[in-house]
């Protein structure tokens, strides 16, 4: 089994329902912060492989939702500098597991570490609007 290293929002429903898939199926998960880790342009950019830069953004996240940040029309330079800024604009969950990381729920290697493990809604964050915006200092 594995280790998985976990950036969650913390008070976040989905993601403690994606930490207890992951244990269920034998793995040791460690759960960090998302929002108070201290990440820097190329440490991020490590999740998000060649994914398309759309696909980096929380769909949900306040900025997103309200038009302030439209993720199609953005580099990803700038991208990351917004998510540096404002943490809600990351997809999460950033997962480090079998020297793969990736951001979301429902791609390698997540969908390797739960192998044919019933997938209920484990993808899509269902609390972001509750969480004050995070503001660096």
């Amino acid at each position: 089994m594995a280790t998985v290293l976990f950036w969650e929002k913390p008070g976040c429903g989905t993601n403690a329902r994606q930490i207890r898939a992951l244990g269920s199926v034998g793995h040791q998960v460690i759960a960090k912060n998302l929002m108070t880790e201290l990440w820097t342009t190329p440490t991020l950019l490590l999740f998000f492989g060649g994914s398309p830069i759309p696909s980096w953004f929380n769909p949900v996240a306040p900025r997103v939702t309200s038009g302030a940040v439209d993720p199609a029309a953005i580099n990803a330079m700038d991208a990351i500098a917004l998510m540096l800024e404002d943490r809600l604009l990351i997809r999460c969950p950033l997962i480090d597991a079998i020297s793969l990381k990736c951001a979301g729920f429902d791609r390698e290697p997540v969908l390797s570490l739960l192998g044919a493990s019933p997938r209920r809604k484990l993808q899509g964050c269902t609390c972001t609007a509750a969480l004050p915006p995070y503001k660096s200092e």
